[in-house]
């Protein structure tokens, strides 16, 4: 049987587990508003609260189609769509399976004919992930209390751990977007691209976070992320045409 990335098997499989994760969240939610009732609250106030929480989920929601449109070309719809609905992200599942596509020698705009090579990016997607699966309940209750501990004993030390922290994480993320740049020393400015790319989509989150408070509109500090997400996208096109045509 020749392998495909959109087999159906694939959606069956996906759409089996996804349905178990919408049926646990109905579950709570059902559970949720019966506790509410039980405590007196008014039903206007869970009706309220229910449409609230929906609508602002839609903001993720276009983020994470996004992510699954990004990875859909090498990887197909239905694994894209398990992992960004379930447990992954767009910046560890995109560069999990770039760097495993680029040491394949393959790279995100080729779809995968090969069932070893998809099995291989799965497989590398999966374990990364996983670390924090594992090391999450080990290890946070310990890692807060200490935070907590460092906050009663000095709370500016405790705020400069904590952004250390954040920006350590950030930095393995630029560390990825900045790795090429070198290549632009010697004429090949497409090495710029996700740098242009990311500047767009920084520029674009400023901008959005600057009108939410002149104009104090919450919604846009809700959708700052995938206004930013979807710019940044659209304007790769433009982007990689321009630093392609200027390269040596």
């Amino acid at each position: 049987m020749e392998f495909s990335v959109n087999h159906p098997i694939l959606y069956i499989m996906v759409s089996i587990v996804i349905a178990a994760v919408l049926a646990q969240s109905v579950f709570f939610l059902v559970r949720a508003v019966r506790r509410a009732k039980a405590i007196g609250m008014d039903m206007a106030v869970i009706k309220n609260t229910a449409t609230s929480a929906a609508l602002f989920t839609i903001a993720p929601a276009v983020s994470i189609l996004v992510g699954v449109l990004v990875l859909s070309k090498s990887l197909g719809v239905a694994v894209p769509w398990l992992r960004l609905s379930v447990i992954g992200s767009l910046s560890y599942e995109q560069i999990a399976a770039q760097t495993t596509l680029l040491e394949m020698g393959k790279s995100m705009s080729e779809t995968i004919t090969d069932a070893s090579e998809f099995v291989t990016v799965l497989w590398v997607m999966t374990l990364g992930i996983m670390a924090g699966l594992i090391l999450v309940p080990l290890l946070t209750k310990k890692i807060q209390t200490g935070v907590i501990n460092m906050e009663k004993r000095d709370k500016k030390w405790s705020e400069i751990f904590n952004n250390a922290m954040f920006m350590g994480m950030i930095s393995a993320f630029l560390g990825y977007v900045f790795c090429d740049v070198k290549q632009a020393f010697f004429g090949d400015f497409t090495s710029l691209i996700p740098v242009a790319v990311m500047a767009t989509s920084a520029v674009l989150m400023a901008i959005c976070g600057l009108l939410a408070g002149a104009l104090k509109q919450r919604w846009l500090t809700d959708y700052a992320l995938p206004i930013s997400l979807v710019g940044g996208m659209a304007a790769a096109i433009p982007i990689t045409d321009w630093l392609t045509a200027v390269s040596l």
